[in-house]
């Protein structure tokens, strides 16, 4: 399971908020805390997460409303997370599109076990297809697309083989040789000059467009995603 995906916290406790976001940094996933509680919906939107944690208990609008609002336009897993343990409670968030339930106070361990659990049934399948690269990007190595959000990001023939075998391999550094095989076996003739140029003009197209650096280089070996 690729450990990048991001999870939405929407708690109202800032303490509770932290130590979790905390862990699951530790644990090596994005997060991300609701900031307005009146505009949960807006948020979750923009943050466009794999998973979110909710409470029960919120200003506003209690997270039984929110997880059918989320429900509405996405199937990210909500796992809520809180200290109302009744039965009646538990069939409310299953009823609401709810996937799984912790009380508090809970273990962190069972905490990480339940996301994972959920993370694994949800994605797995896609996992093996989609490679996550931070934020609302990622590559389908299926269709050789690359992704911001919903929308695709357009590459050359070219472009488009040299990703796909950094995506294939990531997190490893691909060899400069390599990638000229690739471009070569097209009948595409590339010097060494070539790529340096295709791999540079990509990099900083991305950059512009996504605001963020995606394509690493490990000098005198090659290239790797991050």
């Amino acid at each position: 399971m690729n450990s990048s995906m991001k999870i939405f916290i929407i708690e109202d406790d800032h303490t509770l908020a932290g130590e979790i976001s905390s862990a699951l940094t530790r644990w090596g996933y994005e997060t991300a805390a609701v900031k307005e509680f009146d505009n949960i919906l807006e948020e979750f939107i923009q943050c466009r997460p794999q998973l979110v944690l909710m409470d029960i208990n919120l200003p506003f609008y209690d997270g039984f409303y929110w997880c059918f609002k989320i429900r509405q336009v996405s199937k990210a897993p909500v796992l809520y997370i809180s200290s109302r343990g009744g039965d009646g409670d538990k069939i409310m968030a299953m009823a609401q599109g709810g996937d799984d339930y912790v009380e508090k106070p809970f273990h962190l361990g069972l905490l990480k076990a339940k996301i994972q659990a959920m993370l694994r049934r949800t994605y797995e399948y896609k996992v093996k297809e989609q490679v996550f690269l931070g934020g609302d990007l990622h590559f389908d190595r299926d269709q050789q697309t690359l992704y911001q959000g919903e929308k695709e990001i357009s590459l050359t023939r070219s472009e488009r083989l040299v990703f796909t075998k950094l995506a294939e391999e990531r997190p490893d550094v691909v060899s400069r040789e390599d990638l000229m095989m690739i471009l070569w076996e097209t009948d595409e003739y590339v010097s060494d000059g070539t790529l340096t140029t295709l791999v540079s003009r990509l990099r900083s197209r991305l950059r512009a467009q996504c605001g963020q650096e995606i394509i690493g280089t490990r000098k005198g070996h090659g290239y790797f995603l991050l």
